[in-house]
């Protein structure tokens, strides 16, 4: 079919590469315009925009589609259908109605749980069981369509955004694939209605979200570090320098909110329960192992973290 695919980050990638070997044409590709990055601020394509010029397909990065001309410039492609993934931008209905078969989603939840801009992220916060993605139809209304079909994973202990991302990402472009196979061998594809009474918003990350609070409990604080890694890394104070702190876990202990209780697993006492830290990085510096921490600020039992 001739697919126009509107994508920007990482996550977009899977699902535009699954099109290309399983032999569409995909006349157009939206993504948004290259934006400034790196230390020396140079304008950096992005994943998807990658991807499609190394396959020599034709790029366009308007900053809306709103305008008259932009539209123009897309229904002039003659595109069957739409397929958006992280996009990024607002999808005026005047656009949504240019492809004759329709425009569909990659979603990064199980519909119509977590609707918005960060699904993963909300769902390891909230402690919820699993997770998922979602293939649905886009409508005017946020993440409202009706559903095609789903995939779902439990959240473990160990999942975060990035483990859970990855493989949301990765099980997205396949039934992206196979929805798009059904919708050209059958002309349709069947579709359930969300529950409107089950939906739960997936607001924005807010970068005052980061900063650990250690009178909250070791779960809630393991959800919350676990949820900002990658992006945008939970933190914590230690001898008056910022860290990011990038994996820990929960577990049994008490003892002053902040305190260092164990060096030998890194323990911090929280509200209920310690949090054991894996993965830590100070200011200027790299990633390094809660040991390597401990080693290089000679940490020792009653420091307190803030």
């Amino acid at each position: 079919m001739r697919i126009i695919y509107a994508g920007t980050p990482e996550f977009a990638v899977p699902a535009l590469q699954g099109l290309i070997d399983a032999g569409h044409e995909i006349v157009m590709v939206l993504t948004q315009p290259d934006r400034p990055a790196g230390r020396g601020m140079q304008l950096k394509a992005s994943p998807v925009k990658q991807l499609a010029l190394q396959n020599g397909l034709r790029v366009f990065q308007p900053e809306s589609l709103k305008p008259a001309e932009v539209q123009a410039e897309v229904a002039a492609v003659n595109a069957d259908v739409m397929i958006v993934a992280a996009y990024g931008l607002i999808i005026p209905t005047a656009v949504l109605n240019i492809p004759t078969r329709g425009c569909y989603n990659i979603h990064g939840s199980l519909l119509p749980r977590w609707r918005g801009a960060a699904p993963i992220h909300r769902a390891i916060l909230a402690g919820d069981a699993e997770t998922g993605v979602t293939i649905m139809e886009v409508v005017p209304k946020l993440d409202a369509g009706n559903m095609i079909s789903k995939w779902a994973v439990a959240i473990t202990e160990t999942d975060t955004t990035q483990s859970l991302h990855d493989a949301i990402s990765r099980e997205g472009a396949r039934l992206m694939v196979e929805a798009m196979h059904i919708l050209q061998s059958t002309g349709e594809l069947a579709s359930e209605v969300q529950d409107e009474s089950l939906v739960t918003y997936a607001h924005k990350l807010e970068k005052s979200e980061s900063a650990i609070d250690w009178t909250a409990s070791a779960q809630q604080l393991s959800r919350q570090v676990r949820a900002f890694n990658p992006f945008p890394v939970a933190t914590a104070k230690f001898k008056d320098q910022v860290c990011k702190v990038w994996f820990a876990q929960s577990a049994t202990g008490k003892g002053q909110p902040g305190a260092v209780v164990e060096t030998q697993p890194l323990r911090v006492a929280c509200g209920d329960g310690v949090l054991e830290i894996h993965e830590l990085q100070l200011p200027g510096g790299k990633r390094q192992t809660a040991q390597q921490f401990v080693q290089g600020q000679h940490v020792q039992v009653g420091d307190q973290f803030a």
